[in-house]
């Protein structure tokens, strides 16, 4: 009878006694594993199994130890062909009449198909750690494996907090040079120290100076180099860096002799850059020279339906690094981050996440855990309830990344994307211009 009942369960089951030797091994335990149970029964699990945690962390043998469940353990098994399987691992104590415990059982599932839409997902909406679904952002993925394999100069541009180191290093890592990615936040120093540490010093060229010293454009020789906040640097620093677009030279500080250098540059702005042309404060000069390739990132609040994979992917950065097994935010929380205008963008975002990690000690992520003053809206105010409904549903978000993901699929080619999606060439060119979706035209 118990052989019949384990039988008719979906999920893989054993049981074993207080040896761990299988007393029982239902068929769904021979689909997923591909071993019969005839060469299953009397032999110990962790040889039937073959699993990561057999024989340090096994669940089965923490369940009869302590005489409590365990749940949903993530494990990788060997099948008879010794393919690596993942599985969900639940297990149980085994109980005698007198409540004596004479075993185990172990109930497991195969979560291979899981394992593979996580994964598509994952390669779907992320590109060198850049995580999203939103149109803009696409666009710009399409687009930076040709800005990689140039030498041109970048710039990128937008707010606070938005990601544009993500998209510097992203450039370099799929870029051929063969140097160092090296990083100076230009507003982080005053002018002086500034310019040493972009093109170094020699002995003696100031009090201090008791030895040379390479600058940023020396150590990011045949490389690249990311200079954060670009738009904060004075008028006569500015004339220098020109001089290194221009002529790819310098001289380090107190130097005499001219140092040829060979760096791509990568220059990134929280500030509209020719409205300071505009105003006087910027150079027009060097404007020109870093605006050879733009890039303009949109804030966090114009890609909201982004935010639930941000907040999974922060999930799991956090559980990782402090050693916790938070799943979820409650939809609560969620509805509260959808609403919020995020000025401090993806790190603001991130911030939230990390406090929530220090309150939370259960699963989810819930709206006392968020930091004091996140709350929705006052009643007062105008909320667009459907925008917010629609960012926060990727299905009915779809369309833009469906025309996107049109295009890529016939590499441009207008009128089989319009074909598959069921469109005439038209009415794709008018939902192409309403997303800003821009795309190199293949041949027709």
């Amino acid at each position: 009878m118990g052989e019949l009942i384990l039988d008719s369960i979906a999920d893989g089951a054993f049981t074993v006694d207080k040896d761990f030797r299988i007393t029982s091994f239902n068929r769904a335990a021979e689909d997923i594993t591909g071993v019969h149970r005839s060469k299953a029964m009397g032999r110990k699990c962790h040889e039937v199994l073959r699993a990561d945690i057999c024989h340090e962390t096994c669940a089965l043998k923490k369940s009869i130890a302590t005489g409590r469940d365990v749940s949903n353990i993530k494990v990788y098994i060997h099948d008879a062909e010794d393919d690596l399987v993942p599985i969900s691992v639940n297990t149980s104590v085994l109980r005698g009449e007198n409540g004596e415990v004479i075993g185990g059982v172990e109930t497991f599932r195969d979560i291979s198909s899981l394992e593979a839409l996580r994964k598509e997902i994952s390669e779907t909406y992320s590109f060198n750690d850049i995580i999203s679904k939103n149109h803009k952002i696409k666009n710009i993925f399409a687009t930076l494996p040709d800005i990689a394999r140039s030498d041109s100069t970048v710039l990128i541009e937008g707010a606070s907090g938005s990601g544009k180191e993500l998209f510097a290093k992203a450039i370099h890592s799929l870029s051929k040079r063969k140097g160092r990615y090296i990083t100076l936040n230009c507003a982080a120093l005053p002018d002086t120290l500034l310019e040493s540490e972009l093109f170094g010093y020699e002995k003696g060229a100031f009090t201090d100076a008791k030895a040379n010293k390479p600058g940023r454009f020396a150590l990011a020789e045949k490389g690249t180099i990311f200079l954060d906040e670009i738009g904060d640097i004075s008028p006569a620093l500015q004339l220098k860096l020109l001089r290194v677009l221009q002529e790819k030279e310098y001289e380090p500080l107190g130097g005499t002799a001219t140092r040829k250098t060979d760096v791509r540059v990568i220059a990134a702005t929280n500030k509209n850059l020719k409205e300071q042309v505009d105003k006087g404060t910027f150079r027009a000069d060097l404007f020109y020279r870093l605006n050879v390739i733009k890039i303009s990132l949109p804030s966090l609040a114009e890609r909201r339906e982004d935010i639930p994979l941000l907040v999974d992917h922060f999930i799991s950065k956090f559980n990782k690094l402090k050693n916790k097994k938070i799943k979820t935010v409650s939809p609560d929380v969620l509805d509260i981050l959808m609403r919020h205008e995020f000025p401090g963008n993806v790190r603001e975002l991130e911030n939230i996440i990390e406090y929530c990690f220090v309150l939370c000690h259960g699963e989810t992520i819930e709206r006392m855990h968020l930091p004091e003053g996140l709350v929705p809206r006052t009643s007062g105010e105008e909320v667009d309830f459907e925008n917010l409904r629609i960012e926060a549903n990727p299905l009915l978000n779809a369309e833009a990344s469906t025309i996107f993901d049109a295009l890529q699929r016939f590499n441009g080619h207008r009128g089989k994307s319009a074909s598959y999606l069921g469109i005439d060439k038209a009415t794709l060119w008018r939902k192409m211009k309403k997303f800003d979706i821009s795309f190199p035209a293949g041949r027709e």
